[in-house]
């Protein structure tokens, strides 16, 4: 793997692989809530976000030096992006941030299906804003993908609440979200994918980490904890991450945010085999909604 000092080098990776890389993301994503369900919860949630944000900063940092080692990784992370990539640090440390903040206040059915269905909805609106048109055929399998999430997300039940702040936090995290994968989508063309993400989760965790202590006090961890946290920061952070900012090498940042749908399609096959949740019709409505939805996307951005 090389730097992107060839334009010509983006190209190499093909729409249909993008796609199924930031697809394999999006599953990786889904293990999230799976994952913490083993936890003793002896963890404030702010800490657990920003703990994963750590652990896979030292996994990029690990991958990245065993690739390029010590001199050419400096070299390298010395040619970034430095400004693109501290807006896409900051934001994924506000979006992990206001995500657990508003998850905490509204409840996880509503926080969850405000912050990811939001996100497609923000890329959209953010790439019309910068004069990009993405056709009738994104828009339509992108809505009726985000309304099934939101079906799938709420019929599996859970505590159902309106607190406007916590609605403003989901919403804005939907929103540093969709700004980080537009941001990440221009680093990527310059830079190789590890160090891409190397340099941008080094940033969030920097940030994210006195946020937690600011807003959390000390961490309170058990054994039970850190093997919580290194799934998340190895599996669900740290690859995912890798493979989501590979795919966008081959497809439009707005397709990759809708495409990181397939996480709550994930979640909720999980919830099924290990959780032994019991939903009802109207998360089955909505995952056949989702996918139809992701398959109107997929061919709308290979065509």
């Amino acid at each position: 793997m090389s730097t992107t000092s060839n334009p010509s080098e983006p190209a190499a990776v093909q729409p249909l692989r993008g796609i199924l890389l930031v697809l394999g993301a999006g599953m990786l994503w889904g293990t999230t809530g799976t994952a913490q369900s083993f936890s003793d919860g002896a963890l404030s949630p702010y800490w657990v976000g920003a703990l994963r944000l750590g652990v896979a900063a030292l996994f990029f940092l690990a991958y990245a030096g065993s690739v390029y080692g010590p001199h050419r990784l400096g070299r390298q992370l010395a040619d970034l992006d430095w400004r693109s990539t501290l807006w896409a640090g900051a934001c994924i440390a506000a979006y992990n941030l206001t995500f657990f903040a508003g998850v905490k206040a509204t409840g996880v059915a509503v926080g969850t299906a405000l912050a990811i269905g939001s996100g497609p909805i923000w890329a959209g609106l953010l790439q019309l804003a910068r004069g990009a048109r993405l056709g009738a055929g994104w828009w339509a399998g992108t809505l009726l993908a985000v309304g099934g999430g939101v079906l799938l997300v709420l019929g599996r039940g859970g505590d159902i609440q309106a607190d406007p702040l916590g609605v403003a936090l989901c919403l804005t995290s939907g929103l540093t979200y969709a700004l980080y994968t537009l941001l990440n989508k221009r680093l990527v063309t310059r830079s190789a994918p590890a160090v891409t993400t190397l340099g941008v989760f080094l940033v969030s965790a920097l940030l994210a980490l006195p946020a937690a202590a600011f807003w959390a006090g000390s961490p309170h961890i058990t054994t039970a904890g850190w093997l919580v946290v290194g799934f998340l920061g190895i599996v669900s952070t740290g690859i995912a991450y890798l493979l989501f900012t590979s795919g966008l090498r081959g497809i439009s940042g707005a397709t990759g945010v809708s495409l990181a749908l397939m996480e709550p399609v994930t979640a909720f096959l999980l919830a099924l085999a290990v959780v032994g949740e019991r939903p009802g019709a109207l998360a089955y409505a909505g995952l056949a909604a989702l996918l139809a939805g992701l398959a109107i996307v997929i061919r709308a951005e290979t065509r």
